[in-house]
């Protein structure tokens, strides 16, 4: 069944508004992959505030022509049946939710993206993205290299009453 031009429009619409918002676009092809796999991945990208859509890429690009900032972006990657995970929070989080879907499910495969300024991201760049660190994780490291000074403090001022107590002790003993 065809799809209407007032379809397309609407759809259009609603991808255009995905890439104004997001901070990060990532696609990626799954060809192979079951319907109960795009449901999954759904739910992991779902729980992680992460939206997929499947669309064809002339759709896309129709879409990116009309947001200013992607007017001139290349789109010479978006080809074969792709995935796009979009993402308004976090910059990182579409690589990371597909990367991670990947590594159980060998079918998908990340091929291009797109960051908040309007510039495509090859390849080798989303792949770079998708190692990088949460931010949560971020945030654990950065209170650990914080809390590592005062860390030190304490044991070395709990060390020297520990050292004082064990000394009066020793004396006590001894009398």
């Amino acid at each position: 069944m065809a799809v209407t031009r007032a379809k397309k429009n609407t759809l259009v619409a609603k991808l255009a508004e995905l890439f104004t918002d997001a901070k990060c676009t990532v696609g990626a092809t799954y060809t192979g992959l079951t319907v109960a796999n795009l449901q999954e991945l759904r739910a992991l990208a779902r729980a992680n505030n992460v939206v997929i859509k499947v669309s064809k890429n002339r759709l896309i690009r129709v879409a990116l022509s009309q947001v200013e900032k992607f007017k001139d972006t290349d789109t010479s990657l978006l080809t074969g049946q792709l995935v796009y995970a979009f993402s308004s929070e976090d910059e990182v989080a579409p690589a990371q939710i597909l990367a991670k879907f990947a590594k159980t499910h060998p079918e998908l495969k990340l091929v291009a993206g797109f960051n908040g300024t309007g510039a495509a991201l090859d390849t080798a760049t989303v792949n770079a993205l998708a190692q990088l660190p949460t931010k949560d994780q971020l945030r654990g490291q950065l209170v650990s290299v914080l809390a590592a000074p005062l860390r030190g403090f304490l044991t070395v001022a709990s060390g020297t009453q520990s050292g004082f107590v064990r000394v009066l002790s020793e004396r006590a003993k001894a009398l």
